[in-house]
């Protein structure tokens, strides 16, 4: 039974952020290590309160089953930066689930709190990477796509900070595929199918696509892209303009459980595959700022999607006027399982898969070059 919870919230919100000041006064904040405060880059990294050993899994940790990072609701607390700074973030969308968290920290004021003036500007990826490394704007809400990591070889000073969600388990966005008479889903083979996609080549779903297809017969280079528009790429499936097709949450729902359909297989269980983009204004010319905008973002993640939202009715009637869609559409697919934190090798993975489709070519950049973990380790008084 869903619980309708939403209103009741708030009583715990205001409860923990009772119990966070108390702990402030009264006892020694959560350290990884005893001992002084650590430093790494020349910052100092010191214990936050409400953010304990929960607040940081092993990168290395590719366990499917793992759970994400988390701390209590309300933390890390807020740390408002001495002058308000004025920040712009783009976005390809403003309507999809997976940027959520953003929205709800802007409508509950936790940049504000943090001392930030945070506008959400819709842009796509190709058009905001050179106004990112310019500093034109000062982060994006994307993903390292190709357009990144050539844009990086280019020399463009952008990395990863933070990642944006895993599916959950129950979730079957990913690769369709229409069966044959008499096939079955085992019996798939793609090698010299048509996919059909609305984001084409280059994108991330290159590394789970790859994974997938190898179990099918196929690879990256043995199949025919047909990119298409969002509403066409179902119905292509459907009446056989192509033989498989990657389908987005909720899409995906049109055809699960219904005959001549497999679905086989989407993005890798606890591994998020996008999130926080930054340049260079905020990676070196104003890390604080930079730090204060992670920590809202995960102080939001923390406090309104720590676990399966979707279970508070309430929520989730608000998270639809938000985003602008039907709340009956939010309700069908599971909830995302928001996690800030990138996993290790995802971004080498990401570049194998993009010199399988033939848009990325020399040796893959190093993780160093792609990825920064320090400023949201920082946000939560994690010391490598």
């Amino acid at each position: 039974m869903r619980r309708h919870a939403y209103g009741r919230a708030y009583g715990l919100v205001a409860a923990v952020a009772a119990l966070l000041a108390s702990a402030a006064c009264s006892s020694t904040p959560y350290s990884d290590d005893a001992g002084a405060p650590a430093g790494t880059g020349g910052r100092t990294i010191r214990p936050v309160d409400g953010c304990g050993k929960s607040s940081w899994t092993d990168p290395a940790d590719l366990a499917t089953d793992r759970l994400p990072a988390r701390c209590m609701p309300l933390a890390p607390g807020p740390q408002p930066l001495a002058k308000t700074r004025k920040l712009t973030i783009a976005t390809g969308t403003l309507s999809a689930e997976y940027v959520a968290p953003l929205e709800v920290a802007l409508d509950k004021g936790e940049f504000e709190k943090e001392g930030l003036d945070v506008t959400l500007k819709v842009l796509p990826t190709p058009d905001a990477l050179p106004l990112l490394a310019k500093g034109d704007i000062d982060a994006l809400w994307a993903a390292p796509e190709a357009a990144v990591m050539n844009g990086i070889k280019g020399g463009f000073d952008i990395k990863w900070v933070a990642g944006n969600f895993s599916p959950a388990p129950k979730s079957k966005s990913g690769l369709w595929a229409r069966l044959k008479d008499g096939e079955t889903a085992a019996q798939v083979r793609l090698a010299g199918r048509s996919l059909g996609t609305m984001i084409g080549k280059g994108s991330v779903i290159a590394y789970p696509m790859e994974k997938t297809l190898e179990r099918h017969g196929g690879g990256l280079d043995k199949i025919q892209y047909r990119q298409l528009g969002s509403a066409d790429v179902l119905t292509a499936l459907q009446n056989g303009g192509v033989d498989s097709a990657w389908l987005l949450d909720p899409i995906w729902r049109k055809v699960d459980g219904r005959p001549g359909y497999a679905f086989l297989g989407g993005q890798p269980l606890g591994e998020p595959l996008g999130g926080m983009l930054y340049g260079r204004s905020l990676l070196h010319d104003d890390v604080d700022a930079g730090v204060a905008l992670l920590r809202a973002y995960l102080r939001t993640v923390n406090t309104y999607f720590a676990s399966d939202y979707k279970q508070d009715a309430g929520f989730v009637g608000y998270l639809a006027k938000l985003l602008k869609t039907d709340e009956a559409v939010l309700e069908s697919t599971p909830s995302l399982r928001m996690d800030w934190e990138i996993r290790e090798g995802t971004t080498t993975r990401l570049q194998s898969a993009y010199r399988a489709q033939g848009v990325a070519t020399g040796d893959a950049l190093p993780e160093s070059k792609t990825v920064d973990r320090s400023l949201y380790e920082e946000a939560v008084g994690h010391v490598p």
